[in-house]
């Protein structure tokens, strides 16, 4: 494997502001409209707010189990966006107990549906876990893209979701949230209670504002809270995830009672359940959404849709119906630039890049960056009665950036073990891998598959053909084999198949068509596996040389 230069803190500066452009997926359509989605990838209940500049637009979305937590996206224009950080490492940094019980994967657990806002000069993200409580945290020094504060436990208990924090005119803090029926046994109530004035604990009680149980507006959850010319709006979806619409909701009070009105929906269009995310309104006077769409396999992609003020309701898309093709929001730009979030990756940083997300709770021995240009995932010790990778923590995996698109990445894979084994993998309910496994002197290309993962069920496996070992150590001293390889996924129409090269030239395709499956609430990601059955060998590793999504 090739030697790569690396300048590390001198590059920094300069991975950090370089613009990447995907080639699966731009929604800039360079004449002054854009197509949606916005983001063609799962950035699950999204909720974005606007800087002091009017310049700078803000996104984060739910993140669940997997970490670093709470992706930050940063916009110029409400289109184009890009990754630039993280608000939380791991779940929960200062409190010993929840590390630990993040430390293994809690599928669909977590960080659910965050708000971001802009209160006297920091930026605070509220979120409910759901098994808990509501917790919060900001940024140091006012920059989201820089380093976060720890998390602040501001109510402890079940049952608490999709929590946002208005800060009145007068400096009082309200919180409204969703209820979890998963935990609180009911649901379809939206309930608001006063916070102390710097949003950290809650100094009043709960009261019910909305009730959409026996209604329509059931499964009304994800409630986002604003204040505009007196009155107090409340924005939330109702009706379900893949098929619902979106509310929204206003009083004089903060406390209620409510009169609701539904302000889009998917109409005549194609883009089901159109809901769940943040209103902004920009310098230029203009009045923007941004929600998610519910597209299965490829999990919960993000829209922009226009909101028109006029009739006293944000009446959203076309008349209440999202568009597809639109003009651009105005903004100080004098040209088109283009930037979408990071796919492809050459591993040449000291640092992980951006897009890349692992299962549960960091931990060093999951892997780390290399001097040498690539970046190392060892193998994980499968416990004694595994079933399948639903226990695996170290999946390095990102999310899935369009409809159609390959992933090719150059490996090698070393083993220190029989049995040792490590590849590509397209995450979910469902599962398919293909990896290199290592038999006595040799290795197996082995295609493994599962259906329904989260239950238990078995993977089956398929071997595909033996390989020769690329390289042997000579030393007597625990010697390793190694095996240089190109594996590839190809995803069409929520369907991926495998193939492998052995000098990245000519691939061999390797499966069928398998049908992708999304994760506990979240989309199929796709990246690293790297495992064992021996609990006492020394780790093999998979030396990841790097990734390319191409169309």
């Amino acid at each position: 494997m090739k030697l790569k230069l690396i300048l590390l803190a001198a590059a920094l500066p300069m991975m950090a502001s370089a613009q990447y452009k995907s080639k699966v997926w731009s929604p800039d359509n360079g004449d002054g409209t854009y197509t949606n989605p916005v983001i063609n990838a799962d950035y699950s209940d999204p909720d974005v707010c606007v800087g002091p500049s009017g310049e700078d637009y803000y996104m984060t979305a739910s993140s669940f189990q997997c970490t670093p937590g709470l992706p930050i996206l940063h916009s110029k224009d409400l289109v184009n966006w890009e990754i630039v950080g993280h608000a939380l490492g791991n779940l929960y940094e200062g409190d010993s107990k929840l590390l630990e019980h993040f430390s293994k994967p809690q599928h669909g657990n977590g960080v659910w549906a965050p708000s971001i806002r802009y209160h006297e000069g920091e930026y605070y993200i509220y979120w409910g876990d759901p098994d808990f409580g509501v917790y919060m945290v900001k940024t140091r020094g006012g920059n989201p893209a820089g380093k976060w504060e720890q998390p602040v436990c501001v109510i402890r208990g079940e049952g608490y979701i999709d929590t946002t924090p208005l800060w009145d005119d007068d400096g009082r803090c309200y919180l409204v949230n969703g209820w979890a029926n998963s935990r609180s046994k009911y649901a379809s109530v939206l309930t608001v209670r006063e916070l102390s004035a710097d949003g950290t604990k809650a100094i009043g009680q709960p009261v019910i504002v909305f009730d959409g149980n026996g209604t329509e507006n059931r499964t009304c959850e994800g409630p986002k809270f604003y204040k505009r010319d007196g009155w107090y709006w409340i924005m939330c979806p109702a009706g379900g995830v893949p098929t619902g619409f979106q509310l929204a909701m206003r009083s004089k009070s903060p406390y209620g009672p409510y009169e609701a009105k539904k302000v889009l929906w998917q109409g005549k269009t194609n883009i089901n359940g159109p809901h769940q995310g943040g209103w902004v309104h920009t310098k230029y006077g203009e009045d923007w959404f941004l929600h998610f769409q519910d597209k299965e396999a490829y999990g919960r992609v993000v829209h922009l849709n226009p909101v028109d003020w006029s009739t006293g309701w944000p009446i959203m898309g076309k008349k209440g119906e999202p568009v597809t093709t639109y003009k651009k929001p105005l903004s100080s730009n004098p040209s088109p630039i283009t930037i979408n979030p990071m796919e492809s990756d050459e591993f040449n940083a000291p640092v992980l890049n951006k897009q890349w997300q692992w299962h549960a709770n960091y931990d060093e021995k999951f892997g780390v960056p290399t001097a040498f240009g690539t970046f190392r995932i060892y193998t994980y010790k499968l416990s004694e009665d595994w079933k399948n990778f639903w226990e695996v923590p170290n999946l390095l995996l990102q999310k899935t950036p369009a409809d159609n698109f390959t992933v090719t990445t150059k490996m090698r894979f070393t083993s220190k073990a029989e049995g040792q084994f490590g590849g590509l993998i397209m995450m979910g309910l469902d599962y398919s891998a293909l990896v290199v496994r290592r038999t006595g002197q040799e290795f197996q290309l082995v295609l493994m598959t599962c259906k329904a993962a989260d239950k238990g069920k078995p993977q089956t496996e398929e071997i595909i053909t033996t390989l020769k070992p690329t390289a042997i150590d000579k030393i007597d001293y625990k010697p390793g084999i190694h095996e240089d390889i190109y594996l590839r996924l190809t995803v069409s129409d929520s369907k991926v198949k495998f193939a492998y090269s052995l000098n990245g030239k000519k691939f061999n395709e390797c499966s069928d068509e398998l049908q992708m499956k999304e994760g506990k609430w979240i989309g199929a990601k796709f990246g690293y596996i790297a495992a064992e059955t021996d609990r006492k060998c020394d780790r093999g590793w998979v030396e990841a040389d790097w990734i390319h999504v191409e169309k």
